[in-house]
């Protein structure tokens, strides 16, 4: 297995060959996102981070509809105990889901590289990638 620092870029994700390199730090590196574009991908966008509001948290199931007028650092709290969230912004009330190790989004399956709450997915992935960081553009990452 190819071994490197996780900060450094998705090269090392496998042992298998990459056709291109896709540093998500950085979207100048990033490939413009046409249709069909996911169907190749190692899933680079599902090792962002991933911000959430309380609507998208009740979507996914994680808080109830009767706990979205409790106060939003208890819910932080009680999700960041859950290893649910890994970050939570007070002044916004935005939640950041937590990540594995590998930096994948909890809700990846690791071998399939598809999201688990596909359905139930949140707002920012569902908009994904017309908006974030560079719309228009993808951490696109294919392997021979």
């Amino acid at each position: 297995m190819l071994c490197c620092a996780p900060f450094l870029s998705l090269y090392c994700i496998m042992s298998r060959e990459i056709l291109n390199r896709t540093e998500l730090h950085d979207p100048d590196t990033w490939v413009k996102y046409t249709k069909g574009k996911c169907d190749d991908c190692y899933s680079g966008c599902c090792t962002m981070p991933v911000e959430v509001k309380i609507g998208d948290l009740i979507r996914m199931g994680v808080v109830d509809e009767f706990d979205k007028d409790e106060p939003a650092k208890n819910i932080a709290k009680r999700l960041m105990k859950a290893r649910i969230i890994e970050h939570f912004n007070f002044k916004h009330e935005i939640y950041t889901l937590a990540r594995r190790g590998t930096r994948d989004c909890i809700y990846l399956d690791e071998e399939t590289r598809l999201c688990t709450i596909y359905e139930k997915r949140p707002n920012t992935c569902r908009n994904h990638p017309t908006v974030g960081p560079k719309p228009g553009f993808c951490a696109y990452i294919r392997f021979f």
